[in-house]
């Protein structure tokens, strides 16, 4: 390395992807071992997100699945990016997440976003209310009075919970989630790696609007990219075909597959039609060399100055993953948490 560490905090963003050959406890245990290996290299927190109806993800009962990870590690924080709080009551997150803070004190977050994760069908499965999410304001506000300290004369109270005062934050991609983190104070977490568009209006409106709060008195912005560093360039960029193509698969095309292993051409997969929606999605995504990368991310902190970052590695091959987040790691100086 020939330039000087990057200076952020680094964390990671997990999706628990199902590889071909394998089932939801391959993808668990795939999880849970990524998380120790980051602990190891000092990253700051790993969060696991709620997704349904979804054949290739496996974390779809997020509070499970934390536990699972948590249960593996000693220091790191672990927690979810996110719950998507429409789909549940807050008493019942405020049970579940004060139950993890009780086992694993002072490592837990609980990132919270607007979206149902899933397909209408799905929602409807779910007992969704479609109009639950116009009250996502109002369900957060629920969630922070059952996690702090009990009212005189409180009647509900979420047991565990009550008291533990979990750290919230709020997930978005829009001008919407930034508005209201800003607001009631809160740390936001911005889903660049998939929907970048908005970043710099959003990023704009969180740091101009924001008013302190008794979680955290400055505005504090963590972005997500797609991160994979190999040997060289090709050898990432083969690798970077698996998540390519589960976007296409999923997204595109609606077809319910694995994560697949990498392929060598990708222009031969995709239509020019996806080549295009997909490039602007995944916009955010360093993808290279230890030196490419090096570069990619000093630019894009060097533009939008995050105060972490939180990275997503999709590769079908398990260590090629483990060493990405290691050669990523050196590129910082960031073994020191936030």
């Amino acid at each position: 390395m020939t330039s000087s560490p990057i200076s952020v905090p680094l964390s990671i963003l997990d999706l628990a992807q199902i590889p071909e050959g394998g089932n939801a406890q391959t993808a668990l245990h795939r999880s849970r071992e990524l998380a120790q290996h980051a602990e190891r290299l000092g990253y700051n927190r790993f969060w696991l997100a709620e997704h349904h109806n979804m054949a290739g993800i496996a974390s779809a009962a997020t509070s499970v699945a934390i536990g699972f990870v948590a249960e593996g590690t000693s220091t790191i924080r672990v927690g979810a990016g996110g719950v998507m709080l429409p789909n549940h009551a807050p008493l019942v997150i405020a049970e579940q997440f004060g139950t993890l803070d009780a086992l694993y004190p002072g490592r837990i977050d609980l990132g919270l976003g607007r979206a149902p994760g899933t397909d209408q069908p799905t929602m409807r499965a779910l007992r969704r209310d479609f109009t639950s999410a116009d009250t996502f304001p109002q369900d957060v506000q629920e969630l922070q009075a059952l996690l702090g300290d009990p009212a005189p004369g409180q009647h509900i109270q979420a047991v565990p919970g009550q008291g533990s005062h979990i750290p919230l934050w709020i997930l978005g991609s829009s001008l919407f989630g930034a508005q209201l983190a800003a607001a009631l104070g809160l740390p936001y977490a911005f889903a660049s790696h998939f929907a970048p568009a908005a970043l710099v209006p959003a990023l704009q409106v969180y740091r101009e609007r924001f008013q302190p709060s008794a979680q955290l008195d400055r505005p504090y912005a963590m972005l997500a990219a797609n991160v994979i560093i190999a040997d060289d360039d090709a050898t990432a960029t083969r690798l970077a075909t698996s998540q390519q193509k589960s976007f296409i698969d999923g997204a595109f095309r609606r077809q319910r597959t694995l994560l697949q292993p990498p392929i060598d051409s990708i222009d031969d997969y995709w239509t020019p039609q996806e080549k295009a929606q997909l490039e602007g999605m995944l916009s955010c995504s360093f993808v290279g060399s230890s030196e490419t990368v090096h570069q990619q991310i000093a630019d894009f902190v060097g533009e939008h100055a995050p105060d972490e970052l939180i990275v997503a590695t999709s590769t079908f091959d398990q260590q090629a993953r483990l060493d990405s987040l290691e050669a990523l790691a050196t590129l910082t100086d960031a073994a020191v948490r936030a």
